[in-house]
């Protein structure tokens, strides 16, 4: 498939990555930073742009890889009846693409993705359409770079699917910058905690996550959250949390 990459971000890095190792060809990036757009288009071995006037007009599918707030941005911009048009955003209607061709659609990668890191990342993609033999060439598309890990997922499913990855990800990540402050501050070593947090990530693979909960508020152990609440009153923040945590996997238990 001849593919033009509309955007320089990670998820344009990324999956133009996985459709050019599929063999699929990369026609043209175009990205409104022309040197973040030459340096990924030489990257994927093809031309770039930062002129919507000379984008190029006979490819088979246009993927707009911005952000969410620029894509109706973007789709005021382009017009190619026939092609198929796709955006990459979870919270964000098929619909705003209509005027750009009859045969659009998203292209919804659920993951993390980040174009320094190198490597074969996995990545389910979720896809829909305006119509069924466009839905049918994305789902072509999406087998061809993440084999079995492909669904359709329409609008309300995608921005379900969205908040649910936000707080399996981004709130753990951010669970795991709170805990490396407080290592900091109290001298000690955050990588020490590495190999429990794979081995809590690998459970889930095989088992509910609220089958495999531990810790004293699950086995309701009072006295070690007093001393553990008593040794947090200096993180006021991340004492609240505890607090907050403690009494939630209490209240399942």
């Amino acid at each position: 498939m001849n593919i033009v990459i509309i955007g320089t971000g990670n998820a344009s890095a990324v999956l133009g990555r996985k459709f050019k190792e599929a063999g699929h060809h990369i026609m043209q990036v175009f990205g409104r930073d022309a040197t973040a757009a030459s340096e990924l288009a030489y990257e994927l071995g093809t031309e770039s742009t930062n002129y919507w006037s000379v984008i190029k007009k006979d490819a088979d599918l246009y993927l707009i890889a911005v952000s969410d707030d620029a894509i109706a941005e973007v789709a005021g911009h382009l017009r190619v009846p026939g092609k198929i048009v796709v955006h990459t955003a979870a919270s964000v209607s098929k619909d705003v693409l209509k005027k750009t061709s009859h045969h659009y659609g998203v292209f919804y990668p659920l993951q993390s993705l980040r174009k320094e890191r190198k490597g074969n990342p996995v990545i389910p993609v979720f896809v829909d359409a305006g119509d069924a033999k466009t839905k049918k060439i994305l789902e072509d598309l999406a087998h061809s770079i993440s084999g079995e890990r492909v669904s359709q997922a329409n609008d309300d499913t995608r921005i379900k699917l969205h908040l649910a990855a936000v707080v399996a990800s981004n709130f753990t990540n951010y669970l795991y910058t709170m805990v490396e402050d407080y290592c900091k501050k109290e001298n000690l070593d955050f990588k020490l905690l590495i190999p429990l947090i794979e081995e809590t990530a690998q459970r889930v693979k095989k088992i509910s996550p609220s089958q495999s909960q531990t810790g004293p508020a699950v086995r309701r152990d009072a006295e070690t959250v007093r001393k553990h609440l008593n040794l947090l009153k200096d993180h006021p923040q991340l004492k609240k949390l505890y607090e907050f945590m403690t009494e939630a996997i209490g209240s399942r238990v």
